[in-house]
C-alpha cells in the first residue's frame, strides 16, 4: 500500500475522506446561437449541395442551442497569426481563470492561502509560465503552493484533475486542492480546413471555465471514494490536435462514440464492482457531454433514462462541448439543481485523447 492506496489503485477502506467542497463556472460574454452557425457555414467554408445539407442536419441534430465565445463570430472566422492567437489565449484564459477561481474559493468559504495544490487544465492553447503562475500572483496564493498544469489530456482532463487532487490528498489528508479548467476552443477555428473533423468541431465546441475545490478537511459535499483511468489500446489517432503554422487543427475520428460504446458497460461494471456496487446503485451520472451520439450511446449501454443524464444534456444544449471544463459544468448542475440524497452514489466519467477514459465514484454525504 502506498499513501493509503492499495497496490491495484483502489483506495484503502481506512483512507481519510476526500470531499468535493465547491464548484464554480464562468463563460465569456458572446454567444454563438445555432441559427447563426447555420447562416455562417456556407459563407465561411463555401461548401454546397449535399455536403451543405449534411452539415445543416448535423447542426440541427447536435442538441446544442448555443455556445459561448470570447469574441463575436465575425472576429472568430477571420484568419489571424498564431502569435496573435497566442496572445489572445493568454489574456482571456487568465481573465476567465481568475474569475472562476475566485468564485470557487468564495463558494467553499476559503481563501487562496488555504490551498496546498493548484491544478490548472487546458488543451486549447499554450502559455509559459502556465496559468497557475498567473493565478498565484493575482489571487494571493502562498508562494510555496504546489503547482500542476495539465495541458494535453483534452476532454478527459477535468475528471483527471479531480482524480490527481484526490491522489494528492491521500498523501496530505489535511490539505486542499483547487482545480481550474479553462478552455477557449474558438481560438482553434480554422477557416481553410474543410475536413469533416474541423467542420464538426465548429458545431460542437464552446468557450468556458470551471473550478472545483477538493479537500481532506471536514466539510459538506460529495465524497470521492475511488477513481480510475483506462487507455484504449492502439487509439492514438482517435482524438487530439495537430499543431501547424496556422495553429491547432482538430483530430477527431468519427469512430469515437462507438469506441466508447463498445467498452463503457464493462468499464463501469468492473469499476463499480470494486465496491460491490452495480449500475442500479448509482443515482447521479456526471457524464462528459462530448456530443449527442456519445450521450445516447452511454444511456443505451448502461440502461439509463433521461432522468439519469439530464444535467449532461442541459450542459450540451446551453454551452456545447467545453472540453475539459464540461464534466465540471455537469458536476455543478448535479450539485446545485438535482436532488441527490445523503448516502447515494454518483459516477463521474470523461473521455479524451490517448484515447482514454477517466472515472470517479462519489457518495453524497
Amino acid at each position: 500500500m502506498v499513501n493509503g492506496t492499495k497496490s491495484n489503485g483502489q483506495p484503502a477502506a481506512n483512507a481519510p475522506a476526500i470531499t468535493l467542497a465547491a464548484t464554480a463556472t464562468a463563460v465569456p460574454p458572446y454567444t454563438l446561437k445555432r441559427e447563426q452557425v447555420k447562416a455562417y457555414v456556407n459563407r465561411v467554408f463555401g461548401i454546397e449541395g449535399r455536403r451543405l445539407e449534411a452539415m445543416m442536419g448535423v447542426i440541427d441534430n447536435a442538441q446544442i442551442r448555443q455556445r459561448f465565445s470570447i469574441f463575436p463570430i465575425d472576429y472568430i472566422i477571420e484568419p489571424r497569426p498564431l502569435s496573435q492567437i497566442s496572445r489572445e489565449y493568454k489574456e482571456h484564459s487568465v481573465r476567465l481563470g481568475r474569475q472562476v477561481a475566485a468564485d470557487c474559493l468564495a463558494q467553499a468559504g476559503m481563501n487562496a492561502e488555504e490551498i496546498d495544490l493548484l491544478i490548472t487544465v487546458s488543451c486549447t492553447g499554450v502559455m509559459i509560465p502556465s496559468l497557475d503562475a498567473h493565478l498565484i500572483n493575482d489571487l494571493g496564493f502562498r508562494s510555496n503552493v504546489r503547482r500542476l498544469p495539465i495541458t494535453e489530456l483534452g476532454c478527459a482532463a477535468g475528471a483527471a484533475a479531480v482524480a490527481r487532487a484526490a491522489d494528492f490528498l491521500r498523501a496530505y489528508p489535511e490539505g486542499s486542492v483547487l482545480v481550474v479548467a479553462v478552455e477557449l476552443p474558438t481560438l482553434t477555428f480554422q477557416r481553410g480546413d474543410l475536413s469533416q473533423a474541423n467542420l464538426i468541431s465548429c458545431v460542437l465546441f464552446g468557450d468556458g471555465a470551471a473550478a472545483a475545490v477538493v479537500t481532506g478537511r471536514p466539510t459538506g459535499g460529495p465524497k470521492i471514494l475511488d477513481w480510475d483511468t483506462y487507455l484504449f489500446p492502439h487509439s492514438l489517432e482517435a482524438m487530439g490536435f495537430a499543431l501547424r503554422d496556422s495553429g491547432f487543427h482538430i483530430v477527431l475520428s468519427k469512430d469515437v462514440p462507438q469506441m466508447i460504446r463498445d467498452v463503457i458497460k464493462d468499464l463501469t461494471t468492473r469499476f463499480l464492482g470494486r465496491h460491490a456496487l452495480r449500475r442500479e446503485d448509482i443515482s447521479a451520472f456526471i457524464l462528459h457531454p462530448g456530443g449527442q451520439k456519445l450521450l445516447a450511446y452511454m444511456e443505451e449501454e448502461l440502461g439509463l433514462c433521461r432522468c439519469h443524464t439530464q444535467p449532461s444534456w442541459d450542459v450540451l444544449r446551453d454551452y456545447g462541448n467545453l472540453s475539459s471544463a464540461s464534466v465540471l459544468f455537469v458536476l455543478q448542475e448535479w450539485l446545485r439543481k438535482q436532488q441527490v440524497s445523503a448516502g447515494q452514489y454518483g459516477l463521474m466519467a470523461a473521455f479524451g485523447p490517448g484515447f482514454s477514459a477517466e472515472m470517479l465514484l462519489l457518495r453524497w454525504a
